[in-house]
């Protein structure tokens, strides 16, 4: 690959991303950047794919990150999160009950049903199944899981696995569900639950989502300008808003990586990226 043209991965996790993508691509047009996109099916290949050297920047899950970050340690290369949306940051998961459920405390759980989204989503099932495991419940032996299994390799970002966690709860399928706590408002608001019906059981620490990483190997010079024009986006601006409303977002903040530490000690405790990591590290050794 040439480095004349910024070349971007993501993971076309619904009909939109081309929409979005093909709007950002004629932005940098006009301000002067090279600027083209690959979508991929899942995290997993367009974690390949950076490290193959097919694109210069990947529109990463936090988990992809994590994937990245390993598989770039163990390879004596650095990766880097340059960027990342306002709503990235700070986002929590909830334990959500019915309303008049005879559940009150995370022990109450002990020997019940509880639903989560995709194995892959961190909002649904690795954070806040890590979170009731530093509660004292180990959820391969004190509650029986329930994961709604919805497109695995998009990391939850299809919300569909959500959805129908939350709906389980509600035709009382299951006792408790894990969800994102922003989409519990979602679900409300659409009418998936009925207000009032659900109460919040518990809720975990704060955590970070999406960035946009890169490799040390990238072009420098582009990555820069793309950085840089991000960061300028104006949400005052009515073309830019209509592609930042699709996106999620009001404004691009730089990247951090430090809200990365519930996921990562979940992956640690589940073991669930290790095979893949292993699997690149030594494909690229």
């Amino acid at each position: 690959m040439t480095h004349d043209k910024l070349m971007l991965g993501a993971v076309a996790y619904d009909p939109k991303v081309v929409t979005i993508w093909d709007g950002f691509q004629q932005y940098f047009a006009d301000r002067g950047l090279p600027f083209d996109y690959i979508l991929y099916t899942n995290y997993e290949r367009q974690v390949e794919a950076l490290f193959a050297g097919e694109i210069h920047v990947a529109w990463h899950s936090p988990l992809a990150w994590l994937q990245t970050e390993r598989i770039a340690t163990a390879l004596d290369r650095r990766a880097r999160a340059i960027a990342m949306r306002d709503t990235d940051c700070d986002l929590t998961s909830v334990v959500i009950v019915h309303s008049e459920s005879d559940i009150h405390s995370i022990e109450d759980l002990r020997g019940r049903r509880v639903a989560v989204g995709a194995k892959d989503s961190p909002q649904a099932t690795l954070i806040p199944l890590h979170h009731l495991a530093q509660h004292g419940l180990d959820s391969t032996s004190d509650f029986e899981v329930r994961p709604f299994d919805v497109l695995l390799g998009k990391h939850g970002d299809h919300i569909g696995g959500e959805r129908d966690a939350a709906r389980a709860l509600f035709r009382g399928d299951c006792d408790a569900a894990c969800i994102l706590d922003a989409n519990h408002l979602l679900f409300v608001k659409e009418g998936t639950l009925t207000s009032g019906a659900t109460r919040v059981l518990t809720q975990t620490q704060p955590y970070d989502h999406c960035n946009f990483t890169i490799l040390d190997t990238g072009p420098p010079g582009l990555t820069y300008r793309f950085r840089a024009l991000l960061l300028e986006m104006s949400y005052a601006d009515p073309h830019v808003r209509r592609l930042l409303d699709l996106e999620g977002l009001k404004r691009w903040l730089p990247g951090r990586t430090d809200g990365y530490a519930q996921l990562s000690a979940s992956c640690r405790r589940f073991a669930y990226i290790d095979p893949f990591v292993d699997a690149q590290i030594a494909r690229w050794k």
